[in-house]
């Protein structure tokens, strides 16, 4: 081989060794950032070495056959997840759709609603969806999201509806309100249909724009069956894991498992997360979670924060993990980095447009 020969043969690999040094370099000032702004904090009087070392003493509290238990069932709450996403997708886009890639989309939304503000997770998987099925559009997209959360929808309304029930005296007292006062009651009620009328007339024009894209991503409604078999069943599954994965972080602390403190786990766990915009509603769930289990188990609230915190931090972790494991196994490492981060963008900037429109919208009123 001629010298030049060599030297072009060599040459790709020096610009591949400067960007290797460059990301090291970054990793390294980032770590180095993190380190100065903690010891910046602890000269302040705020004791953030204590509470990391109490986090970590929370979390190794569990033991690890509880964590692996744990992780399995939520894999299995992740997977059955996505399996009935790709149910109502298959339905729409046929011969387009396969599994293990949709499977992966939701996976990595998941694991990006634990430490991203705002569901942008969700926004990701749509995104997604759209980008790996090639006859797929957001309307459809979002049409099979709706199709998708159907069943926990319903199932969510049985908790709350347990919930609301299992409160003593909390029957009585609202039907003696609506017998105590029927004009009032007959006002409230035609006044709430009125209203839902309108926002109905107002949003109908926006809903038939999108009414033909999203027919075909909920077609699978229209095969009563296929949904129940493809969906339903895979999303009742989904669910089931999740009541599998607080039973186990309950009995990890010692915790009294039974139907009303699992329940009332799920019931707060979802008011939490649509009360709040913190990233995984970190800090609403532990208080949320506080309040329940006091209510209904008598449980100190120290007890149920050691809880609710180890188990967000341990199903988080785990969440990055395997989506990221999926993602380089399915798309490979490169691929996976392009989808995934175009995704991320797109849906960063629909959320902002969102919120943008919502603003000047309030300010036009």
């Amino acid at each position: 081989m001629s010298h030049d020969a060599a030297s072009a043969a060599e040459a790709p690999a020096a610009p591949l060794e400067r960007g290797r040094t460059h990301r090291l370099l970054r990793v390294g000032a980032w770590i180095a950032g993190v380190a100065v702004a903690i010891a910046i904090l602890d000269l302040a009087g705020v004791d953030v070495t204590g509470w990391l070392g109490n986090l970590w003493d929370q979390v190794k509290s569990v033991p690890p056959g509880y964590i692996v238990g744990a992780v399995v069932a939520q894999s299995g709450q992740t997977v059955l997840a996505g399996l009935s996403y790709y149910g109502i997708l298959k339905a729409a886009y046929r011969e387009e759709v396969t599994i293990t890639p949709v499977v992966t989309a939701y996976a990595v939304g998941v694991a990006m609603n634990g430490f991203l503000p705002a569901n942008i997770g969700t926004f990701v998987t749509l995104l997604m969806f759209v980008a790996i099925i090639p006859s797929a559009t957001v309307g459809g997209a979002i049409a099979a999201y709706l199709v998708q959360k159907i069943f926990f929808t319903l199932i969510g309304t049985v908790v709350y509806l347990y919930l609301f029930l299992s409160v003593p005296g909390t029957f009585d007292l609202n039907l003696g309100n609506i017998s105590a006062h029927p004009l009032a009651t007959i006002v409230i009620v035609l006044g709430g249909g009125f209203l839902l009328f309108i926002v109905g007339r107002i949003f109908w024009q926006k809903v038939k724009k999108l009414w033909q894209q999203a027919k075909q991503g909920g077609v699978i409604l229209s095969h009563p069956r296929r949904y129940f078999t493809h969906a339903f069943l895979p999303s009742l599954g989904s669910w089931l894991c999740k009541l599998a994965v607080i039973a186990i972080f309950l009995a990890a602390f010692a915790i009294p498992v039974t139907v009303e403190s699992v329940l009332w786990i799920v019931g707060s766990g979802s008011l939490a997360n649509v009360a709040s915009f913190t990233p995984g509603a970190v800090g609403v769930t532990q208080a949320t979670n506080a309040l329940a289990l006091s209510t209904c188990c008598n449980v100190a609230s120290e007890t149920t924060i050691a809880y609710s915190t180890a188990q967000q931090l341990i199903v988080t972790a785990w969440n990055v993990m395997f989506a990221t494991l999926l993602v380089v196994l399915v798309f490979g490492w490169t691929g996976g980095k392009t989808l995934g981060g175009g995704a991320y963008v797109d849906a960063k900037a629909r959320a902002a447009d969102m919120k943008a429109a919502r603003k000047e919208k309030k300010q036009r009123e």
